[in-house]
């Protein structure tokens, strides 16, 4: 348990600084607001993308640790059509990816994987 808390406060010390720079430096924003919040929706929603049970999120509550931390996603996805390749169908890229291919199967709407980008192209 000991190990467990250390590592979490080391990663929580690592996010930081990137999280205040964000602060502090404000890209400017090409993105519609409402599509935003509307991907930030989805993504939170425990129903529809459930982003947190596998990620952390900024502002997200009980995140899991599965997936990466989605953090600097504009800086690690340049092209938003690979970020949108990669919920829609993770398998194409990975066969052994445990996301669900929430395109492929039809869990989420072209219309909200659009969304969900949008959103995640902010963190």
């Amino acid at each position: 348990m000991r190990k467990k808390m250390t590592v979490i406060k080391r990663l929580g010390k690592l996010l930081a600084v990137p999280l205040l720079m964000g602060t502090m430096i404000a890209a400017p924003s090409y993105a519609d607001n409402a599509m935003v919040e509307k991907g930030k929706k989805v993504a939170f929603d425990r129903k529809k993308g459930n982003c947190l049970a596998c990620h952390m999120i900024a502002d997200g509550t009980l995140p899991g640790n599965q997936g990466p931390a989605l953090i600097a996603m504009k800086a690690r996805f340049p092209d938003p059509a690979v970020l949108k390749a990669q919920i829609s169908n993770p398998l194409e890229k990975n066969p052994n990816s445990i996301m669900p291919p929430f395109g492929l199967h039809n869990i989420l709407s072209e219309e909200e994987i659009d969304a969900i980008v949008e959103y995640l192209l902010t963190l």
